[in-house]
Parts: structure tokens; C-alpha cells; sequence
């Protein structure tokens, strides 16, 4: 979608605090924009779709605190990296895409 808008101006924004019960999520983002909007539908006592500008492709999302996660990964190690790599290797994973 061509909203006119640069990538710096295409932002998501999150927040809460700890005295309501739901989280307020705004973005431009068009991956969670379609996870959140399936989960609205799948879920409409836990999440809903608040408000949507066709003109920006912004889309404004509430759900419920417990149901939204971050998720912090550690970044990998040369071992660890490798590890992967050997695994990929042994289980002829790129035939496997092909």
C-alpha cells in the first residue's frame, strides 16, 4: 500500500500501564496489523480493532494485558552458530526447500 509515508514515519507504538487491564497498539506494520486483525476476529473478548486510517495504512488495536508478548532472544554464540549450521548441513535442509 503507498500511503506517502516514509519507513521512519511508519511506527508502532505500544503502550500500557499498570493500572488498565489492556494493552494499546498502533502500527503500520503490515505483519502485525494482519496478526492482530485475525486474532480480533478469532478472540473479540480479548482483542478488538479501535480504529483504522485508510489513508496511512495505520490501524489502532486494544488487547487485553497476558495476551500480547515481547519476545527477547540472546544472540548467538560462534558455537552456537555453528551448531546450526552442521544441523542444516546433516538434514539437507536447502534440498528440502527446493
Amino acid at each position: 500500500m503507498r500511503t506517502g509515508l516514509t519507513k521512519q514515519e511508519k511506527t508502532t507504538d505500544i503502550w500500557f500501564d499498570e493500572k488498565e487491564p489492556l494493552i494499546h497498539i498502533r502500527t503500520h506494520n503490515t505483519d502485525l496489523k494482519k496478526r492482530l486483525a485475525a486474532y480480533a476476529g478469532q478472540h473479540p473478548d480479548q482483542c478488538r480493532q479501535t480504529d483504522a486510517d485508510p489513508e496511512t495504512g495505520c490501524m489502532e488495536f486494544v488487547i487485553r494485558k497476558g495476551r500480547f508478548s515481547f519476545r527477547l532472544t540472546a544472540p548467538y554464540n560462534e558455537e552456537r552458530r555453528e551448531a546450526a549450521r552442521q544441523y542444516a548441513r546433516d538434514s539437507n535442509a536447502a534440498d528440502r526447500l527446493k
